[in-house]
């Protein structure tokens, strides 16, 4: 498994948290999503034979939120 934190806008509300959370965790290969509200952080667990972190990058801001900031772990 490969750990990735990226950095979000923002979150201006709890309901993004779960928005986000909600997504990855429904994601092909990912193992666990957890999202730091005051940190405005994501961070995931996942497969990286299943899914890649851009393709997590994507899933994110494809519901309408910036990524500002990709790590890997």
């Amino acid at each position: 498994m490969n750990k990735v934190t990226m950095q979000l806008e923002t979150l201006s509300c709890p309901t993004c948290i779960k928005k986000i959370e909600g997504a990855l965790t429904k994601t092909d290969g990912v193992e666990s999503a957890k999202l730091l509200f005051n940190a405005s952080k994501a961070k995931a667990e996942y497969d990286p034979e299943k899914v890649t972190s851009a393709e997590l990058k994507n899933v994110i801001e494809n519901l309408g939120y910036e990524v500002l900031k990709v790590k890997e772990a």
